[in-house]
């Protein structure tokens, strides 16, 4: 992430120790200062994973800790769909229909699962100007606050009414965790490290899906209102464990060179590597300061409207395509379907112990694209082949719906769902770090990549949001498309979701760029020079070459 302090290093008599005391044009343009960063980001591109681990332990830490606030967004976004075949829950918010039992409407069925994802709309939308107003941290601190008191009203709400609403002002810092986590560990993690630790994001998603599995099918025998209550009860756990942790997390140093604050940045640099490491914090300030300056130089501004200008705009498209592409794979009918186990014919019992059974395959998909697939396969291959996979099974599931008198063909619906599950975690849920609203999960590094530094919050937060849209649409067709009610259609649903899958790998393959091995400032030229998706790859910049940015500063320069 930086240039080592060892004498024999060429660039050790570069003294930036100045930067402070100049003003603001020689200190971003100085060759000095250059130089010490072209050193710094070349030990970056060469830095091993584990060399990475022994020289950034506590970046690692704070990356880990900040990204556990998403656990209990996983954790609580997964009871709702899941309630709704729980029997308790369904006797005290549903009504009796004859020959089905208690069901939920569909419409409270959409209002309710939508409601957290509109209330998570906003807090992210919010959350891009909140952090670049107050920076990650007192952005996250409150956040944790605020969830606390709003837990209150799910916990006690009287009838579904009021459990909405409590579900949509919870989802206001759910919105503001999910984009704050990745944003932040791709900024305080060098680039070795950095598809693990926003992908880390992914699998906390899963362990809180994991445990309120567990939670639930625990409870599942008891008969009064505890069964659902106590659920809720458990989300006051996270706040009081992570906030006094999180009190003592350093700034992100990229935000702090946004606000001028060097100082603080390099002290910031300090307590984010080991003590006896042989890195000099001053050469990774530099590099963060020649980011930031080549980005000015390109005219990237800091607004959301920045984000639909120049090259942003493509940026943007690609962020917020590959989020909503979640959705459009079949995010909300096949991950965690309990209510469609429930409507092709199995028990409550088989039902959720399929549920625990897939999100432990989400955890196992996860690990094994953690050490198996990600260190050697670029983004745009899992992508591309993970949609296209699944997309065929979507297909399968509806085409077995033809024979629905059979008992053997719920089963094998149930199973594929769960291949699905353990391919999505595999592949695309690694790189894109869903937001799912009923089984929320995600992992970053597509998101996070795409944003200029100077955008990444607001990129990313707009990338979710564009989610959050996609999964309200998806949430109110769901109940719908399997609702013994309204259309009924079970396994036939897999054919929609099969189509919009279809339509995503097609996008992908013409618009999704390669980033893996790029930094922020090899990608910053890509985009500038107009590379082709398909030709990210093999193409070769030097984010150096002063006349070649010149040359795109006058081309690409925003009016």
């Amino acid at each position: 992430m930086a240039a080592p302090k060892a004498d024999a290093d060429p660039v050790k008599a570069l003294d930036i120790s100045h930067i402070e005391s100049v003003g603001a044009d020689e200190k971003l343009q100085g060759s000095r200062l250059t130089e010490y960063a072209k050193t710094g980001a070349d030990v970056e591109h060469h830095m091993a994973p584990w060399e990475a681990v022994k020289t950034y332990p506590m970046a690692i830490f704070w990356a880990v800790l900040v990204s556990m606030c998403v656990v209990m967004e996983g954790y609580d976004t997964i009871l709702i769909g899941n309630f709704f075949a729980y029997p308790t829950f369904a006797q005290k918010y549903g009504t009796l229909v004859p020959g089905s039992g208690y069901q939920l409407t569909a419409p409270w069925q959409a209002g309710v699962s939508d409601a957290s994802g509109v209330g998570a709309f906003f807090g992210a939308l919010a959350n891009g100007y909140l952090v670049t107003w107050l920076g990650h941290k007192r952005v996250l601190l409150g956040s944790l606050i605020v969830l606390s008191c709003f837990i209150f009203m799910t916990f006690f709400a009287p009838d579904i009414g009021v459990l909405t609403a409590g579900e949509f002002l919870c989802g206001l810092p759910w919105g503001i965790f999910a984009t704050v986590a990745p944003a932040y560990a791709s900024e305080v993690l060098p680039l070795s490290l950095r598809v693990y630790l926003t992908s880390y994001t992914n699998m906390c998603f899963i362990i809180g899906q994991l445990i309120a599995a567990g939670v639930l099918d625990g409870l599942l025998k008891l008969t009064n209102e505890w069964s659902y209550r106590v659920p809720f009860a458990l989300q006051w756990f996270w706040p009081a464990f992570l906030f006094p942790i999180l009190l003592f997390m350093p700034e992100s140093p990229w935000h702090l060179v946004r606000k001028g604050r060097l100082e603080d940045a390099e002290k910031s640099l300090i307590r984010l590597q080991r003590r006896s490491a042989s890195i000099d914090p001053k050469a990774t300030l530099a590099t963060i300061v020649h980011t930031n300056n080549l980005e000015q130089e390109l005219s990237t501004g800091t607004s959301y409207w920045d984000c639909f200008k120049g090259t942003e705009r493509r940026r943007t498209e690609i962020a917020c395509v590959c989020f909503a592409g979640q959705v459009l794979a079949g995010l909300n009918f096949a991950y965690n379907s309990t209510y469609f186990f429930q409507q092709v014919g199995l028990n409550t019992s088989e039902t959720y112990n399929l549920n625990v059974g897939g999100t432990a395959m989400a955890l196992f998909g996860t690990i094994i694209s953690w050490f198996c697939i990600m260190p050697y396969v670029g983004r745009r291959t899992i992508y591309l082949w993970g949609m296209t996979t699944m997309a065929i099974i979507l297909y399968v599931i509806g085409f077995l719906n033809i024979d629905t008198g059979n008992q053997s063909v719920a089963t094998a619906q149930a199973v594929l769902t769960l291949i699905w599950t353990f391919v999505f975690q595999l592949s695309v849920g690694q790189l894109i770090y869903v937001g799912f609203i009923d089984t929320r999960e995600q992992g970053w590094a597509l998101p996070a990549e795409m944003g200029s530094t100077r955008l990444r919050q607001k990129t990313v937060c707009l990338a979710r949001n564009s989610y959050y849209i996609a999964s309200t649409i998806g949430q109110v067709l769901e109940p719908y498309f399997l609702n013994p009610t309204e259309w009924n259609l079970r396994g036939y649903t897999g054919f929609f979701w099969a189509g919009t899958a279809t339509v995503v790998v097609i996008w992908a393959y013409f618009r999704l760029p390669e980033t893996k091995g790029r930094s922020f400032d090899d990608i910053d030229l890509l985009f500038a020079k107009k590379v082709s998706a398909r030709k990210f790859k093999g193409y070769n910049v030097d984010t150096f070459d002063e006349e070649e940015t010149a040359r795109l500063r006058t081309r690409h320069s925003v009016v």
